[in-house]
């Protein structure tokens, strides 16, 4: 007889309450019930079966569902596209040997990316390591627990029933903490075995209620830098989009220019009048103009890990030393701006909030006499209204009538064609190099918070793995079921990984697939032609 679903409510305080005795794959359902997680993304398989019965079982108690992908790496993708639309906890399960292997591209995908993942994949038995048992994969065989070691920050085979929620709770705090996949091996007989207690044995939504802490003295010290630059810039990342009310407050109290990264893209208007478009790969020409001017005296980049990307082959150190500013809540990004002059830490809502209210207080530098209203502001129904403040390359073809359709116009129209909800993902390749610099969302929000805290603009670019925005786009999908999700792929991507559409057939989600068809993997022929 199954637990009643009131014993065990989604972030229960004080741990999940059961009464009698429950498999260990049970209990470790149980601990992601208390997070609110509500889908985990795999494919079943024998060793991994009795999570499967755990997910039946919750899924009839009407708190976890399983969503079976057509391959393992497209579960890590939905994974990836779940987390990052809804905020919560990305798990992908798979079983042992090739089902494992088969993970391993998703997540690392998701760890160049910073998403936090709970990874799960089955053993065979315990008595059964070493004796060649199918599908083996311990350490005196295909070793998968060291190959999740390059791709994880947390990464453990459990091997006694006593370490069980100890390294369970470890894992999601450490996925969760340092924003990267942590992954858990566990033998079939591990998760098969009975226990009877309580409750969970750890409380872990409490541990994950951390303070927030930031360096005051160093907020104030930007708050300083700002009011006194004669030509600031505003580069935004892709950890500022639950951020963007304080940030546009910010920038237009002090007509502080913005560009994005290809990342940062979704989270800011395109027609916002101090937007300059999307810096380094695939980008606008005055975004980079902008950063590179010589008048500008400081650039203040947000969210952003500053890779390759975003400097699209220039000496990016050179140009920016002596005037960055580096604001991030994760520290390990730091790594990638030596240049700059100050490294500030902490909740990037709470400091630019501050300088905002600072700001208010002073009346400093206003862009307008009543800009500091940042509930939402809009644009008038007036088509006029939606205008770029940059220059796409050849214009000319964004209205050419020639068949096949040119990609210039594709992407100009196709925000015509869907409602401003729309959330757009683009896979590595032509169709993210296209999308990035044509595709331009009718976001009408100038200042303020969009209600789902979503970018309508999504895309993986430092893994750049094909067929991402295939799983992806399934776990947004989930994730936000109000807003059509448009999939934009090449022929190459949709080959290798197209199977994932008849999951979204399966849950009747609401996904558009736009396929570029140039019949060739587009990037490599035109660098070969090149």
């Amino acid at each position: 007889m199954d637990v009643a679903a009131q014993d065990y409510p989604n972030n229960n305080a004080i741990g999940l309450a059961f009464d009698r005795e429950v498999e260990l794959a049970d209990l470790l359902i149980f601990y992601l019930e208390q997070l609110g997680v509500e889908y985990i993304f795999g494919v079943p398989g024998g060793a991994i079966e009795p999570l499967y019965n755990a997910l039946a079982r919750s899924q009839r108690r009407g708190t976890i569902k399983s969503i079976v992908s057509r391959h393992e790496t497209g579960a890590a993708f939905m994974a990836h596209g779940y987390h990052a639309n809804s905020g919560k906890l990305g798990v992908c399960c798979s079983t042992t040997g090739p089902g494992a292997t088969n993970l391993i591209t998703g997540v690392s995908s998701a760890y160049e990316n910073d998403v936090p993942m709970l990874v799960i994949t089955a053993q065979t038995a315990l008595n059964k390591f070493g004796r060649g048992a199918s599908q083996e994969s311990s350490d005196t065989a295909v070793n998968t627990v060291a190959m999740f070691e390059y791709c994880t920050n947390y990464n453990s085979l459990i091997s006694h029933v006593d370490q069980f929620e100890r390294k369970v709770t470890a894992a999601i705090m450490q996925a969760l903490y340092t924003n990267t996949p942590s992954h858990i091996s566990i033998p079939v007989d591990i998760f098969r075995t009975k226990v009877k207690q309580s409750k969970t044995a750890y409380q872990i939504a409490h541990f994950l209620d951390k303070p927030c802490l930031t360096d005051e003295e160093a907020v104030w010290r930007l708050y300083d830098r700002i009011v006194k630059a004669r030509s600031p810039v505003l580069v935004v990342g892709d950890a500022c989009v639950r951020s963007m009310a304080s940030i546009l407050s910010v920038a237009t109290k002090t007509n502080m220019r913005i560009v994005t990264t290809p990342h940062g893209k979704g989270s800011v208007s395109p027609y916002h009048p101090l937007y300059r478009g999307v810096i380094g790969y695939a980008g606008h020409q005055d975004a980079m103009d902008t950063v590179t001017d010589k008048k500008v005296d400081l650039i203040v980049a947000v969210g952003t890990s500053m890779t390759e990307r975003i400097s699209d082959g220039r000496d990016m150190h050179a140009e920016l030393t002596g005037k960055l500013v580096h604001v991030e809540q994760n520290e390990y990004r730091f790594s990638k701006s030596p240049m700059a002059t100050m490294h500030i830490l902490g909740d990037i809502d709470r400091i630019f909030g501050a300088i905002s209210k600072k700001l208010d207080r002073l009346h400093h530098r206003w862009l307008d006499a009543e800009s500091d209203d940042t509930s939402g502001l809009e644009f008038n129904d007036d088509e006029s209204s939606y205008h770029c403040h940059f220059e796409v390359d050849e214009p000319e073809k964004c209205d050419s009538d020639a068949v096949p359709i040119k990609p210039q116009r594709l992407f100009t129209v196709l925000p015509d064609i869907f409602p401003a909800s729309a959330i757009y993902l683009t896979d590595p390749g032509a169709s993210m190099c296209w999308a990035t610099h044509y595709l331009h969302p009718q976001d009408r929000r100038i200042g303020g918070q969009r209600e789902s805290n979503t970018s309508l603009y999504q895309t993986n670019m430092e893994f750049s793995s094909m067929g991402w925005a295939i799983g992806a786009s399934v776990g947004v999908a989930l994730a936000r079921p109000k807003n059509p999700v448009i999939c934009i792929i090449g022929d190459g991507s949709w080959l290798m990984n197209g199977q994932e559409v008849t999951v979204a057939a399966q849950h009747g989600l609401n996904i558009f697939f736009v396929i570029l068809n140039d019949a060739a993997m587009g990037l490599v022929k035109h660098g070969q032609r090149l």
